[in-house]
């Protein structure tokens, strides 16, 4: 899987919406939480973004893409074991 991130601007477009509409949803847990990058600076996983959008192409209810937000936020904790080969609390995973 290949990472990205992805500045306001790129999600709010591939999401079809405007800013107002945009941080609605975030605040309605339609869209997942943005990543800190630095004081001032965040930005979205591109393919948590995808995820929604084929969400909503899919037909699937605010409920569902709700349900949806919080599988990808919980997922995010899986990553650097994906990435680096470590669990969460960094010791080594055993190849298998």
């Amino acid at each position: 899987m290949q990472l990205q991130l992805i500045k306001n601007t790129e999600a709010r477009s591939s999401l079809g919406v405007g800013n107002t509409t945009f941080y609605e949803q975030l605040n309605a847990g339609l869209i997942t939480p943005a990543v800190k990058l630095g004081v001032h600076s965040v930005a979205w996983p591109k393919h948590e973004i995808q995820a929604i959008v084929a969400a909503r192409i899919a037909g699937k209810s605010d409920d569902q893409i709700k349900e949806l937000v919080k599988q990808l936020v919980a997922d995010r904790a899986k990553l650097p074991s994906i990435i680096n080969g470590f669990q969460s609390n960094q010791q080594p995973v055993e190849a298998a």
